[in-house]
């Protein structure tokens, strides 16, 4: 924090740069209320715009025509520029509309303004816990010592062995308002953090792509150093303390034991009177979806990095065998040129046309032969009729059916979800046709599952009888 750094810092930090800019407040009021409050990772062009002009128009309605009289899209470029760096503006795989999304010097300036609000009440009583909980973990997880860190159980065991026997005697010490709004008050702020650090940590991983690219454009050396170093790279972010907490965190996030235990104290939480009278964020409530979102989101960024490595290995493997093929070319170039005066004498010796390789992992394992042991005897059968109508029953479900059923709505859709596609065309073949359905969904990269928004399909059996299945909803795109 000395004088020199923070002048660097005020110069080229994006951060600084907006709440230096002449529209500050425009920028952090509409990239807060777009992007943070709902917890939107990306956004298209088309839609964004949108947005921003309706904001425009109504600023312009209040302050008048004179102030921010350019366009949006104008707008948008501007704070996507590299001089800026509000906006990161790119364009997704498979798509060609560019989208855009904040960077995390962006968040952490709207989380300070947001801080600078006067807040109606501020707990410490939660924090300075949570401070001494932190510490105790420290101290007794350092611990190499057995007998230690056993008489720190035995004493945790005794304190809670009193605390039951209070309990049950009638002493049962609750939680009042002040302290659950204490608590309460913590956990937002420790939740949208969170949704912060994810951005960040996807921030350093797209950088790693962004280098891994620079490297591959520009090398001139052996594919082998190159690996080398962008491996290298890539293990000593996953290896770091950043690294290492974010795949711990994701791990925990990603059980589906820890998730419906954290939507039932959720629940349990909003149910409270004292929590109820507050002003509560309702993204709060599904803060856990929100962070699997955004936890995909950094996965799919890492998955890219691994893709662009492999086009750089099918690539250079393009180009080596395309030299291989260039030299059999010049050798047969130069035999034709040969072939009418052929030179005199034996000029080449070749001990067999073709060299004789044995793999020793290409022969078998010796398998010893088995006789099969026939016995002639038939025993006759005791006269009971079995029911053969089950093998004639089968339901074949037409996959190729169901697929131009879905073509044929995305072709004026965007997205349709398997509800709609069932709307349009009924099921015919039940529950089968229906398991169809979800397996072309999870053949299909473009399809998604939302599991917080249930649907329930239904369709009438063979008797008439009206049949229901509710299921996560399942989301096609063109």
């Amino acid at each position: 924090m000395d004088f020199t750094n923070l002048t660097t810092l005020r110069k080229t930090h994006p951060a600084w740069r907006l709440l230096m800019a002449d529209h500050a407040p425009l920028i952090a009021s509409f990239l807060h209320r777009v992007f943070i409050q709902p917890n939107v990772r990306v956004m298209a062009q088309q839609d964004l715009a949108a947005k921003l002009e309706d904001e425009l128009f109504h600023l312009r309605e209040t302050l008048g025509i004179e102030d921010f009289a350019r366009g949006a899209g104008d707008y948008l470029d501007e704070w996507a520029r590299n001089d800026k760096g509000w906006l990161r503006k790119f364009y997704p795989p498979g798509s060609d509309e560019a989208h855009f999304d904040l960077t995390p010097a962006v968040e952490k300036a709207l989380a300070w303004l947001e801080g600078l609000t006067r807040r109606t009440f501020v707990g410490t009583e939660s924090r300075l816990l949570t401070v001494f909980e932190l510490l105790r973990q420290m101290v007794t997880g350092a611990e190499a010592d057995a007998d230690t860190r056993i008489a720190e159980l035995e004493t945790r065991k005794a304190d809670i062995d009193r605390q039951i026997a209070r309990i049950r005697s009638g002493d049962l010490a609750l939680l009042d308002d002040t302290a659950l709004r204490d608590r309460f008050q913590q956990v937002g702020s420790v939740a949208r953090e969170l949704l912060g650090d994810f951005r960040e940590v996807e921030h350093n991983f797209r950088q790693l792509d962004r280098h891994v690219r620079e490297e591959i454009a520009t090398w001139e050396g052996r594919k082998g150093l190159l690996l080398e170093r962008i491996f290298g790279e890539r293990d000593a972010i996953a290896d770091s303390d950043q690294g290492r907490s974010f795949r711990a965190f994701w791990d925990f996030l990603m059980s589906p034991a820890r998730q419906e235990e954290l939507s039932e104290l959720l629940d349990h939480v909003f149910a409270l009177p004292a929590i109820d009278s507050l002003d509560t964020d309702p993204r709060l409530k599904r803060i856990h979806y929100d962070w699997l979102e955004a936890g995909e989101q950094t996965q799919r960024t890492v998955a890219r990095l691994s893709q662009q490595l492999r086009r750089y290995l099918d690539d250079r493997a393009f180009l080596e065998n395309k030299r291989i093929m260039q030299l059999l070319r010049e050798i047969e170039a130069s035999a034709l040129a040969v072939r009418d005066a052929l030179p005199p004498g034996g000029f080449m010796d070749i001990d067999e046309p073709a060299p004789t390789i044995h793999m020793p992992m290409e022969r078998p394992m010796f398998s010893p032969p088995v006789k099969p042991l026939i016995t002639a005897e038939v025993r006759a059968g005791d006269e009971t009729r079995i029911d053969a109508d089950a093998l004639f029953d089968q339901v074949i479900v037409d996959k190729v059916r169901l697929q131009a059923n879905i073509r044929r709505l995305l072709a004026v859709r965007h997205q349709i979800t398997l509800r709609e596609v069932t709307l349009e065309h009924p099921i015919q073949e039940g529950l089968a046709e229906l398991v169809t359905y979800l397996c072309l969904a999870a053949d299909d990269e473009n399809a998604l599952f939302d599991e917080a928004a249930p649907d329930c399909i239904a369709w009438r059996d063979e008797q008439g009888k009206e049949r229901t299945a509710r299921l996560p909803r399942v989301i096609f795109n063109r």
